[in-house]
Formats: C-alpha cells, structure tokens, sequence
C-alpha cells in the first residue's frame, strides 16, 4: 500500500501507477455527478456539445451533497458518496468520451468499468459512506454549480478541495477490480459450505 497525493488535472502516468489498495488524497477540481448528471453527459457527447465542465484530465464524484445558501454563494454542510453500481451503465462511456482519470464514490464498479480504466488510464477509489461531514471539511469552496435543474442532488457541483480523503483505490489502470476479487471469494468459501447443518456440523 502506497499513500498518493494527487493535484488536479491528474495526468495518465500518475493514474497508470496506482494498485489496488493504494490510498490517495485529492487537491483541486472535484465535480459530482449522479444518475441524472451522468445520463445528460452522454447526451451532451451523443450530440456534439460542449460539456458546461471540463472533465478532461478530472475526478468525478458519485455525490448529491446537502448544500445551503450562504450570502451571495453555498455552503456544502455533508458530501457522503452515493452507491456506484447503479453507474456502471454510464460511465465506461464517460470515462472514454469526456476523459476522466478518477472516479469516486462507494460499493464498488463492475466490470465495464474495469475494463475502461485499463484501456483509458482511468482509476475507481472508494470513499467512506456515512463520512459526509469528513468530505465536506475537505471542500475548501463552491466554485460553481450546473445543471439546477436537474436538483439539487442531481446538479453537477463544482468544488474545490484540499486533501479530499483517504480514497481507496479499488480498481485501478490494470483493470484489477478489488470488490469483485472480495465477491468470487466469498462465492468460492460459500460454495465449500454445507448445504444443510446438522448437530454434527459444530463441535
């Protein structure tokens, strides 16, 4: 395990370095993006448009932080990470098309994802979920917002941040996806179990 602490934009060769189990620290742009955000991603790309972010080179956070009005801009009160699965449909394209390096959030990618990371020199790092306030003191400011419309939640949150962490890398530029090595494991030990226990089971 190797601690990293990485500036954005976040160049490919600092990317393709990190194994799983590394832990990493982030300075600079992080945008959230959900459900909602990743879907008009891809439509922006589908249709040729200019994303109103830029991405390229960025970390993207699976995140739908509880903000409020602070004078004439927000506060972020919590930033906790939101289940990564359910983007799994989205964001190999992201990864590809927009040029994110890292991607964060919770729970795990599957395997489209990995597959991504390994061909675009892309990494997923996990954040602890129920460490809202934890991410929050690590946004130093809100340097914007996009997409309202789409709520709150949903809207693409420009932040900046100041060693936003610890992240733990869980699939990194080899492809290597460390929640579904955990998965097959605990397959393989529920596959060895006895089906049915008796008293002569336990001694």
């Amino acid at each position: 395990m190797t601690i990293y602490y990485l500036k954005t934009p976040v160049r490919e060769e600092e990317v393709r370095r990190l194994r799983v189990g590394d832990i990493i620290y982030v300075s600079g742009v992080v945008v959230t993006a959900r459900d909602a955000a990743h879907r008009r991603m891809i439509d922006y790309v589908k249709e040729g448009k200019t994303l109103p972010v830029d991405l390229k080179d960025g970390v993207i956070y699976h995140c739908g932080p509880v903000v409020s009005k602070k004078g004439g801009g927000w506060e972020v009160i919590s930033a906790g990470p939101t289940t990564s699965a359910r983007l799994e449909l989205y964001e190999p394209t992201v990864i590809e098309e927009v040029g994110v390096r890292i991607v964060v959030g919770k729970g795990g990618m599957g395997p489209k994802t990995a597959e991504a990371c390994s061909k675009y020199g892309a990494a997923y790092v996990t954040f602890t979920g129920g460490a809202g306030v934890l991410a929050a003191n690590a946004i130093r400011k809100v340097i914007g917002v996009e997409w309202l419309d789409l709520g709150i939640p949903e809207a693409l949150w420009v932040f900046e941040t100041e060693n936003f962490g610890p992240l733990i890398v869980t699939i990194d530029g080899t492809g290597r996806n460390y929640i579904e090595e955990v998965v097959e494991r605990a397959k393989a030990v529920k596959s060895k179990m006895p089906t049915k226990f008796t008293q002569s089971t336990f001694p």
